[in-house]
């Protein structure tokens, strides 16, 4: 009998959903166990009244894909949970909050008065911001979701079984992933589904991986100061790379094309703020002269520290 599945994309950009249809011929013959009952609202024509009346636990499991922003998004993954016997925060997005979550270091006034008012392109001499209930024609009410104060992880809103890194999570991971799902053989509740490996475990830019030890870094550069030398490692070349601390079921992507870490796998198991893990361990291999480069070339360190991870971090309050 077919796994009944759902997808739901909330506050994210689709990315996590790519990389499970990059999978191609694979998902094709994974399909033959997957019967998907709802994948809203980019792939399924389905209503939300339509999941809303489905049996409580009927869905086998569910993939959430992006934070929760709106009270629409909420809504949805009440419901998903309350239908669902597996509820699975898919991508850095759900996981941790992800590139929506930088939205935590401003207020929703701040935001609205820059997208609304401030931007060179906006043209809003009436001054009209998005209303949650709108009357037409003088009988036809029109609603929107509310934009609620802060972005949160999925975690933050319901109860969630299991954690998948990545922005977007790696076509790779993913298959095995899926092939977990179908065979049942699932970490216990509550894990990352992880090879447990960091970004540097699997980098053949590692210089342990070569046999060499790492040296202390005298210079910090941003990633527009010339052209790594693809054959070191970015951080012996002082581009700040987060590898050391970053979940590597991307099997190294960024580094493999000259691009340093920043995250988006989410914390190796056991580590609790992903921020924090990474401050310490860059702070291990920088030189003490190197502060006040860091603090000229990264103004915002918050931003780039917690660039995946901020609505789930120690540091996340605005007062």
């Amino acid at each position: 009998m077919a796994l009944k599945f759902a997808f739901y994309l909330a506050a994210g950009c689709a990315g996590c959903e790519m990389a499970l249809v990059d999978l191609a011929d694979r998902l094709v013959d994974a399909l033959g166990e997957l019967e998907v009952v709802f994948w809203a609202p980019t792939v399924a024509d389905i209503k939300y009244k339509d999941l809303e009346a489905m049996p409580d636990k009927s869905i086998d499991i569910a993939l959430v894909d992006g934070a929760i922003r709106l009270s629409e998004q909420e809504h949805i993954v009440k419901v998903l949970r309350q239908k669902a016997k597996i509820l699975v925060a898919f991508g850095a997005c759900a996981a941790m909050g992800g590139i929506p979550g930088l939205a935590n270091m401003h207020t929703k006034d701040e935001i609205f008065e820059t997208v609304y008012f401030k931007t060179y392109s906006t043209d809003n001499p009436d001054g009209v911001v998005p209303q949650t209930k709108c009357v037409v024609d003088g009988k036809y009410e029109l609603t929107l979701p509310e934009f609620w104060n802060e972005v949160k992880a999925l975690h933050q809103v319901v109860d969630v079984d299991y954690f998948v890194g990545g922005c977007p999570p790696h076509h790779e991971h993913v298959a095995k992933i899926v092939e977990a799902i179908v065979s049942g053989n699932l970490p216990p509740k509550g894990s990352w589904i992880t090879d447990g490996k960091s970004v540097c475990d699997v980098c053949p830019r590692n210089p342990a991986n070569k046999g060499k030890t790492r040296e202390i870094v005298k210079e910090v550069k941003r990633t527009i100061e010339g052209i790594p030398d693809e054959e070191k490692c970015l951080l012996q070349q002082g581009y700040l790379c987060f590898g050391p601390v970053t979940q590597g079921d991307c099997g190294a992507s960024c580094p493999k094309v000259n691009i340093p870490c920043r995250g988006c796998g989410g914390p190796l198991p056991g580590v609790k703020d992903f921020g924090a893990r990474a401050i310490a361990s860059l702070a291990s291999i920088l030189d003490d002269s190197t502060v006040d480069q860091l603090m000229e070339k990264y103004p915002s360190l918050a931003k780039l520290f917690y660039r995946y991870s901020l609505p789930v971090a120690t540091i996340n309050k605005r007062r």
